[in-house]
């Protein structure tokens, strides 16, 4: 009997990768068509932006913590989110809710580790990215950061939250990741977290210059060995 996995979303494209990444892997662990049992609740994405844009780091934890309660009453037995920019009111809400939570930074943070890099470059939000989500993460696992130019972590920003949420993928922003991500490199990073649930949708191994984390993806994984185990 698998665990119930509560999904708590933020954006619908990454919380709809999050979901496919659980059915389409779940059968190989768990056997032909299997998966654990999975609920998704989100908020509507304007509510978070606006506590965002606010620096109301509290009202996000409000929206994620609301989203945790009603997955308990579903059932679920533990919780994931495939947003790294709301994982700011991660301590927030876990000292609250209801149920157990997978920290999508510490579960990247372990990977890198795990596969001996030790300098990771960060991509995400300029919320994210200027944040200590994963500079304290990366820390706890004796591992090094660096962030993109200044001007970079708001073009990315730009890319993510006006095209990339959209589901919009141009082949410029494509190219601008991989600038980015080379720069990165040049600056002694040996691996390139996607701390953006929806960048692994423009930017991969095939393409990137350094090898990629792929947060969302690394998430699902940790949650369906979570739910199996």
């Amino acid at each position: 009997m698998s665990l119930h996995i509560g999904i708590v979303g933020c954006s619908a494209e990454g919380a709809a990768l999050c979901y496919k990444t659980i059915c389409t892997e779940g059968p190989e662990i768990m056997g032909p068509h299997a998966h654990p049992e999975v609920t998704l609740h989100t908020s509507s994405l304007s509510d978070y932006v606006r506590c965002l844009e606010n620096g109301d780091i509290e009202g996000v934890g409000k929206l994620m913590l609301r989203s945790a309660h009603i997955l308990a009453d579903a059932g679920a037995d533990f919780l994931i989110c495939p947003d790294n920019t709301i994982h700011q009111a991660f301590d927030w809400v876990a000292s609250r809710s209801p149920r157990p939570w997978l920290h999508i930074a510490d579960v990247l943070s372990q990977e890198a580790q795990d596969r001996g890099y030790t300098k990771v470059g960060l991509t995400g939000t300029s919320w994210l990215v200027r944040s200590e989500v994963y500079p304290v993460a990366l820390h706890r696992h004796g591992l090094g950061f660096e962030r993109p130019l200044a001007h970079e972590v708001d073009e990315i920003g730009r890319i993510i939250m006006d095209e990339l949420v959209y589901g919009h993928f141009k082949p410029d922003s494509i190219a601008y990741f991989q600038t980015v991500i080379d720069g990165l490199k040049n600056r002694g990073c040996d691996a390139v977290a996607l701390a953006c649930t929806e960048i692994p949708l423009i930017i991969n191994d095939a393409n990137s210059p350094l090898p990629t984390l792929d947060s969302n993806c690394l998430l699902a994984r940790a949650a369906l060995r979570r739910a199996t185990a």
